[in-house]
Parts: structure tokens; C-alpha cells; sequence
């Protein structure tokens, strides 16, 4: 076969080094040690809070850093005696006999009891991510540190009592049981749709919980290191402290005070007991406001004009007609036309409008009044009538696998696509994938279409350029019904410099909502800066972030561009070392970080599954932490130096040989203890016009000319070999959570241009030519992926089957992650992520023969994935269809107390699991993944 030149046989006396060592077992656990339930923590790969990896190319994020956390675990914890390891064993041997038991008990009662049959072990296995933390480094779990919470529901299981290794039969009985579309597809078995709840959706809010008494310092409970800044803590709890009491003092809460919605735009309300609109809009430096447009021909009546109070905010009611109908229609534009401080007349969009427009030959938008006077059926989108929700919330994942998307450039026509056609096309493609997550950029209204979404105008409207408000609603309910999690690519960090058309200058102050001079414009974004110390401004954008979850039922936020949030220097021209001081110093904007507080405080309080995710590339302490220790808030953290360590290995790096092993390990796993993570190995930055995505990297001009089957080029078969290996390795020890940009999981061999004319470069003045307009390069070529005749096809059924692998294992959320062998002469990676051993070659040449490998737990396994396969371009070396065996050798071998041989040929990995969960002809199924060896859905199947 090509490219498996040389063999040599596996050796034990090579230079290796262990990157993590086994914190403890728990006692008398039912699966000691299985699934991660015992967290086996990484020890530090540098000094504590050393500087993780290269210095990072400046951009629009920032410089990216990976912080390490500093551990204290015995070396000796590592090593188990053997009589502990017998006994282990046996109460393995015993609880899966219990279990199969179970099975047979179980099956018989189904009809009677039919929730038992989405029992999942997982719960008891594997933990959920939703509220739990695991114990610190050197702890056992305990009450205070509880090793996992099972998931509050099992809505998504769709798998047999005992732990989804089901025939096909038992998983339909179970979609019958719980009202389900009866499976016609691997994907109904794998990605069940939602049971018809029949009837609207009714959203259940949390209560908001009191600030704790403690004074801020709790957060530093995994990290003593941090109480020498422990002043820094206590100042910026009183900061938030502050804030929160003055909102109950003077707000009526933080619960009223995030629906400023309801209060300023343009709402249905009364007035003496006359129905009508009210309009309300805070402009403090305004001499006078009036409303205009197609409801009063743009020119105002007496009666059109508004009434400022003594807090700047101006009001004005119009009442409905004497038949019933309202003064300004559905559907209508308006704007505000108003006198500035300085005499000036000028029409601005309502800060606070629901929709706003670009008509085809006009270069502004308009605000629009949308407001339909019924509303539809559940789950129906009706022409006029607004929609009204009928799907659930999905769970929260325990993992979350997120696909970055952006509607407008998801067709494979160059056009601007639609809410309806995402709903139609997309959905179920992702579904189809194993995604259980969509995050979706450029919702807010932007005049600037390629700004990619990041220069919003409009805060509270959804772009109208894919579709009405109701549109994108139903397009959310039909994600939900499909299962999957919707979070929303949300900008607080910064705002368009637009006057007409955004809220910058909005009563023609310089501030306003921003700050005044230097420090309100971000020089390389060109944008404004919010002042998040001004009271409207934080009404403003805690009411914003509301708005998307309550209104249109978002599950939760990437939070966009948070260090430049959180610091002065807005993280540009700054390279992250780990000192301490470069958090919580006098560069730290304490005012956005008690924002950002305020926020995740809000939105977990009142929506207990929601998930929030920052976009932080300096490593900021306590970020992940919650609010009530005095932490940030957020649930994971953007891990996004990896991606830069890839373009660098692929760009800087000589050759293959010169692979830098433990480097790659360093930059994948250093990250803080006891803060989730979400790994990515390339998103839309690596995609757009300028930078490469890795397929680019790896294959570039070769992607044009050699991706059909009847080709042969060695560039390519390379490419789509490291491509797999690449992001199987970044899902497994880059994080907690795994996120693929829409359309990198084929490998998509065109970078994103959006639509642009001749303009110039705001930081440096540099010419910067534009391409006539075209959307040629703002598109998805899906046409490639589904073509049997290309080599793209490959690489969207290795992304599948890796997604499945998780569904049936949950190895990305697991806490149990060792890496036992890191070779830099043979260019190979053991490693364990849950129940799995995973086996990386990345030598260019050299396959190995009876290479041993370490693993925690005896065997016997089964190869479950191998990027190897046919399905996946392989040549099938190394496979699951040979159905081998392999038996585990007791002894200590890598720091483990087992090991057993497998043959791991070049440039390719392979996935081992215990053999119960393994079935060669798993494929060949009503439940099958091409490629993926997991009988029924594997021991943790969770969707």
C-alpha cells in the first residue's frame, strides 16, 4: 500500500514522557475508574502559569494564549498496586453482569414502564457537564466535588437500559414508547427527534439568586496561587456587589431590569385605557425627537412628537384608531428624527427596533415596525401571523459538538441564503453529521454584510437580508425539534461607527452608549467601544442578551471579541506570558468584567440550561468559574491557541519529520484546571480571504486539480490523512467540547470573500483592493462533499464517524484523559480519553508491528475507528472488518498497569475500546456510521 513504506517493530526503550498522572480511585466505585468518573487531572507541562506555545500572529482577536494551572499531585498516586487493579477489575466484571441482568428484567417490563428504556449509563459513568465539577487535582470525588451530575433528563437517549448496546429492535420499541417518529435512517436511531409535545411551548424561568455574602475570593478555591491578587478579587466583587444592589434598589431587580425591551422601542401598551403604541428612547443630549415614516409620510404631526423626563429618556404614545387599527402597520419602515445638542437635524433607527430593512436600491437601511397582529399555530409558519414556539429546549449536552455556521453564505449557490432555506437544507445535514450544537454568527443586523456579522447596527433586530423575525424563529423551533442546541455568535464587544443606520452618535454625543475619545474607537476594528460603567448602557445590553434567548428561544452565546472587553490594551499588541499581574492590574477594565458578570449571573439564573462560551485568548484566571465564587461566569472558554498551532505546524514546521510531538501535546492540553474548554482545530477565522484552512494548508493547489477518485497525488492522499488525524487529536485532548466551522469537516477548498469594493485598511492605510461585488466566494460548495466521484467525500464521513464516536462513548467530556506515550522518533501518540485508547502515527514512512501500547483497564478490545478505513480514502492496513482481538498484558508499561499490541501504520489513527462495546459489522446496520465499528450506540450513548 502507498506510503506504508518501512515496518519496524514497537520499542520499549525510547525517550518518552507521560503527560498525566491518575489523581486516585474511588472506593467501592460500580466501574472503578471507567468513563472518567475518577478525574485523572494533567500535570502542568511548563512552570505554573507559564506561557502556552508561540507568540501568536496579532489579529482582530488579540494574541492568543493558553494558560497552564498549577497541580499538586503525587507522582506515587500514579502507580496502582495490582491487588487494588484485580480488585478494580472485578467489580467491573461484576457490574457488567449486573447490568446484562438488568437487561433481560428490564426488556420485559418495557411496555409497563416504558421510560426505563432511555435509562442511560452514562449518568452513572460518565457525569454531565450541566452544574458539576470534578475534584481538584489530588482529591477524590466527594460531596463538595461531586465526580459528575446525571443529565436532568433523558429527552435524547433513545437507547436501552443497559447503556445502548441495542439490537435494532429494541431502539425502535423505544421511539414507539416515547411517541417518536419511528426510525427510518441511521440518523433517526443516532439524532431521535423530539416527542411531539402538542401544544406551544412554554418557556419556565429561574429565579434569580441573591449575591452571597462572601467576599469574592471563593473562585480561588482549585487555585491558592491566585491569593496573591486575592486584593484585585475583593475589589471587583465590591464592584459587582455595588452594581447588583443599585439595580434592586432602583430597578426592581435584575430580572426587570434585563426586559428593558419591554419598556423602550416600540411596544403595544396603554395609555388612560386606550390602546395604542408606545415609542420611548433614551437620548440624553437630543433637543427634540419626533417619529416618522410611511405611517405619517415622513413628515410629523403634532402629535408625532415625543416628551423627554428628567432622565433623558424620551416617550410618546400613539393611540389605535377609532376601528381598532394602530397608527403605524405591521411591516412598516419608521425612523427618528431628531434635533441634536448642537442644532442639527438628523434621522437615526430606533436603538431598541425589531427589524430593520435595506431596500434593493438604497445604500442605508430603515428601522421597520414588525408587529403581527395574531399569532400562527405552534410550530407553523403562517404568512402575517407571528410565530409561536411548540419545541422544547433540547438538554444541555454533556458535551457539546458545535457547528459554526452563517446563514447567509450556507448555500452552494453564490447568493444570500434564507432562514427557510437553512431550516430546510442545513438542518438536517448537521443533524445527519452528529452535531448537537449550531452557533450561528451574523444574527444581529449589520449594514456591512462583510463584516461577517461583527459591525452590528441594529442590536435587537435579526438580519433581515435571510429572512423576517418569524422566519428565523421557526428555523430555531425546528432545530429544537430536531434535538439540537442553538446559540447565537452575540457582539457586545464593540458596535458599528454607522450614525444613520446604528446607534453610534445616536443624539449626536460622542458617547452616549460608548466612551468618549480614544477610548471609545478601536483602532483595528474601526468600531465604537461601549462604556459598560454607563447605567443605559448596561440596560441596554443585559436587556439584549435577554431578548435573544426569551424572544427567539437561543439556547445560549459565543460571546465575541471578550478580551478586548476585558482589558484597556484590548489584547492588541500583547503577548499573554501568565503573570498575574496582566490580569489584575490597572489594565484590567474592571467595569466589562462586572458586565460580563452581570451577564452570565442573568442568564443562568433565569435559564438554567442556557450555555455561554467566551472568546478569550489571554487565559484570564477564573473566567469559567462561577459568578456566585466571584468567577466570570462563562461554561467554557474558546481554546484558541490550538488553531494557531496548527497553521504554524503546517506553515513553519520543515517537514513531517520535524514534527515537534510534545509541543503539539503542550499547546492541546494547557489550559486551567477546573475551566471547560472548547477545542477547535480551525474556525471561520482560518476560512476567511488572507488565512488557509488546514485542508489549504495541506493540499492547496492540489484541491483544484487532484480530489477526483481517478487522481493520484501523494499531496492529497497526505492531506486528507493528516486532515483526520488533525481533528480527531484536537477533539480528544483539546478540551471539553469541540467546535467545526460549516463546511471545514470536507475540507472545503475555497477560502470566504465576501462581497466587497476597493476601500482601505483604517490601522495602517493600506489599499485594499475589493472583487466587483461578487458572492462567488460566499458560499458552500455541499455539491463537492456529496459527490461519490471526489475525495472531499472522505473527509465528511471520517467528521461523521468521529461525532458518533462521541455520541456512543463521550470521551470529549470525559475526565479521565492520560497520555502515555508522546514519541518524537517514531512520531506516534498513546493516549486515553474515557474508555478509549487512541493510537496517532504521525510518522510519514514508518508503520509499526507489535507496537505495545499502555492502557489503564485489561482488555480484551476492538478496533471501534480507524482513519484507515476505505469509507475514509484508507487503504485498510489497519481496520476494523479484520474483527481482531487484542488481549492485555498485566505489568506496568508507560506508567500503565496494562498494555497490549496493536499494528499502527503510517499516518493514520486508530480507536480501541473495551471489545463488549466493539461490532465489525456495526456499518452494515439499520444503525450503522460508515466506518464505525460501536455495537447498537455504544455504553454512553447520549445524543
Amino acid at each position: 500500500a502507498k506510503h506504508r513504506l518501512p515496518i519496524s517493530s514497537g520499542r520499549s526503550d525510547i525517550m518518552h514522557t507521560s503527560m498525566c498522572m491518575p489523581t486516585g480511585v474511588m472506593p467501592g466505585a460500580t466501574r472503578p475508574n471507567i468513563g472518567g468518573q475518577v478525574a485523572r487531572q494533567c500535570q502542568p507541562l511548563a512552570a505554573p502559569f507559564s506561557a502556552a506555545g508561540r507568540h501568536s500572529r496579532e489579529g482582530r482577536r488579540g494574541t492568543r494564549r493558553s494558560i497552564s494551572t498549577p497541580a499538586s499531585q503525587d507522582a506515587e498516586a500514579s502507580r496502582q498496586s495490582l491487588e487494588s487493579l484485580r480488585s478494580e477489575n472485578e467489580a467491573l466484571r461484576n457490574s457488567i453482569n449486573e447490568a446484562e441482568a438488568a437487561v433481560s428484567e428490564l426488556a420485559g417490563s418495557a411496555a409497563d414502564a416504558p421510560q426505563n428504556m432511555v435509562a442511560n449509563r452514562a449518568a452513572d459513568v460518565q457525569g454531565n457537564k450541566t452544574s458539576a465539577t470534578a475534584a481538584p487535582p489530588g482529591e477524590e470525588p466527594s460531596a463538595a466535588h461531586p465526580a459528575g451530575k446525571p443529565s436532568t433528563s433523558n429527552e435524547h437517549a433513545g437507547v436501552a437500559p443497559h447503556g445502548g448496546l441495542a439490537s435494532a429492535e429494541e431502539l425502535d420499541a423505544a421511539h414507539e414508547a416515547e411517541h417518536r417518529p419511528a426510525p427510518t435512517s441511521a440518523v433517526d436511531y443516532w439524532s431521535p427527534q423530539q416527542a411531539d409535545p402538542g401544544e406551544a411551548f412554554v418557556e419556565l424561568y429561574g429565579d434569580i439568586k441573591p449575591v452571597p455574602g462572601h467576599d469574592g475570593t471563593e473562585c480561588m478555591k482549585f487555585d491558592d496561587t491566585l491569593r496573591s491578587h486575592s486584593d484585585h478579587f475583593r475589589y471587583r466583587w465590591h464592584a459587582y456587589k455595588s452594581v447588583r444592589d443599585a439595580i434592586d434598589q432602583n430597578e426592581g431587580g435584575l430580572a426587570k431590569f434585563s426586559q428593558g425591551y419591554k419598556y423602550y422601542g416600540l411596544n403595544r401598551g396603554q395609555k388612560d385605557g386606550v390602546e395604542g403604541i408606545w415609542y420611548r428612547e433614551w437620548a440624553p443630549g437630543a433637543r427634540a425627537i419626533a417619529l416618522v415614516g410611511e405611517f405619517n409620510s415622513w413628515d410629523p404631526k403634532d402629535n408625532h412628537w415625543a416628551v423627554r423626563n428628567d432622565f433623558g429618556v424620551w416617550e410618546l404614545f400613539l393611540p389605535d384608531g377609532a376601528d381598532g387599527s394602530q397608527a403605524i402597520q405591521h411591516k412598516t419602515k419608521i425612523k427618528t428624527r431628531l434635533e441634536t445638542a448642537y442644532g442639527e437635524w438628523v434621522e437615526r433607527i430606533p436603538a431598541w427596533i425589531k427589524w430593520a430593512t435595506q431596500e434593493h436600491n438604497e445604500i442605508q437601511f430603515n428601522g421597520v415596525y414588525y408587529e403581527p397582529k395574531e399569532q400562527g399555530p405552534p410550530g407553523q409558519l403562517v404568512p402575517d401571523k407571528g410565530y409561536t414556539f411548540k419545541w422544547p429546549r433540547p438538554d444541555r449536552p454533556r458535551a457539546l459538538r458545535i457547528y459554526e455556521c452563517h446563514v447567509g453564505m450556507s448555500s452552494k449557490e453564490p447568493k444570500i441564503n434564507s432562514y427557510t432555506d437553512f431550516k430546510n437544507d442545513m438542518l438536517p445535514r448537521i443533524r445527519a453529521l452528529g452535531y448537537n450544537t449550531i452557533q450561528i454568527m451574523a444574527v444581529q443586523e449589520h449594514a456591512y454584510y462583510g463584516s461577517f456579522g461583527y459591525h452590528v447596527t441594529n442590536f435587537f433586530a435579526a438580519s433581515s437580508r435571510c429572512g423576517t423575525p418569524d422566519e428565523l424563529k421557526a428555523m430555531i423551533d425546528e432545530a429544537h425539534r430536531l434535538g439540537l442546541v442553538v446559540l447565537m455568535d452575540i457582539v457586545h464587544s464593540h458596535a458599528s461607527k454607522n450614525t444613520n443606520d446604528g446607534i453610534n452618535m445616536f443624539d449626536g454625543t460622542e458617547a452616549m452608549y460608548f466612551h468618549g475619545g480614544g477610548r471609545g474607537y478601536h483602532w483595528m476594528w474601526d468600531s465604537r467601544c461601549f462604556n459598560y460603567g454607563n447605567w443605559e448602557t448596561l440596560r441596554f445590553l443585559v436587556s439584549n442578551a435577554r431578548w435573544w434567548v426569551d424572544e427567539y428561544k437561543f439556547d445560549g452565546y459565543r460571546f465575541d471579541g471578550v478580551t478586548s472587553m476585558m482589558y484597556h490594551h484590548h489584547g492588541l499588541q500583547m503577548a499573554f506570558t501568565g503573570d498575574y499581574g496582566e490580569y489584575f492590574g490597572m489594565a484590567t477594565d474592571i467595569e466589562a468584567v462586572v458586565y460580563l458578570m452581570l451577564q452570565n449571573a442573568m442568564l443562568h439564573d433565569l435559564f438554567p440550561s442556557v450555555v455561554t462560551v467566551g472568546e478569550d485568548v489571554s487565559g484570564m484566571p477564573t473566567f469559567c468559574r462561577p459568578v456566585e465564587e466571584g468567577g466570570i461566569g462563562f461554561d467554557y472558554r474558546l481554546q484558541m491557541a490550538i488553531a494557531d498551532k496548527w497553521i504554524e505546524v503546517l506553515s513553519e514546521w520543515v517537514d513531517d519529520y520535524s514534527w515537534d510531538i510534545g509541543n503539539i501535546i503542550h499547546t492541546l492540553t494547557n489550559r486551567r484546571y477546573g475551566e471547560d474548554c472548547v477545542g477547535y482545530a480551525e474556525s471561520h477565522d482560518q476560512a476567511l480571504v488572507g488565512d488557509k484552512t488546514l485542508a489549504f494548508w495541506l493540499m492547496d493547489k492540489d484541491m483544484y486539480t487532484a480530489m477526483d477518485m481517478a487522481s493520484d497525488s501523494p499531496v492529497v492522499a497526505r492531506g486528507i490523512a493528516l486532515h483526520k488525524m488533525i481533528r480527531l487529536l484536537t477533539m480528544t485532548l483539546g478540551g471539553d467540547s469541540y467546535l467545526n466551522f460549516m463546511g471545514n469537516e470536507f475540507g472545503h477548498p475555497e477560502w470566504i470573500d465576501f462581497p466587497r469594493d476597493d476601500t482601505y485598511d483604517t490601522s495602517t492605510g493600506a489599499f485594499v483592493p475589493g472583487n466587483g461585488g461578487s458572492l462567488d466566494k460566499c458560499r458552500r460548495r455541499w455539491d463537492l462533499a456529496d459527490n461519490p466521484d471526489l475525495r472531499y467525500r472522505f473527509m465528511n464521513s471520517f467528521d461523521c464517524a468521529m461525532n458518533h464516536l462521541d455520541k456512543a462513548f463521550g470521551f470529549v467530556a470525559s475526565k479521565h484523559t492520560y497520555v502515555s506515550r508522546k514519541d518524537e522518533g517514531d512520531k506516534l501518540i498513546v493516549l486515553e480519553r474515557g474508555d478509549l485508547v487512541m493510537v496517532f502515527n504521525f510518522h510519514p514512512v514508518n508503520s509499526y508491528q507489535d507496537y505495545r501500547v499502555g492502557c489503564l483497564l485489561p482488555g480484551p478490545y476492538k478496533m471501534v475507528l480507524s482513519s484507515d478505513e476505505a469509507v475514509f480514502g484508507g487503504y485498510e492496513n489497519a481496520s476494523k472488518k479484520y474483527n481482531t482481538e487484542y488481549l492485555t498484558q498485566e505489568g506496568t508499561y508507560d506508567n500503565r498497569p496494562n498494555s497490549f499490541q496493536v499494528y499502527a501504520p503510517s499516518r493514520t489513527v486508530a480507536v480501541y475500546a473495551p471489545a463488549e462495546c466493539a461490532d465489525p459489522d456495526a456499518d452494515s446496520k439499520p444503525a450503522g456510521i460508515p466506518g464505525l465499528g460501536v455495537k447498537g450506540l455504544g455504553p454512553y450513548y447520549s445524543y
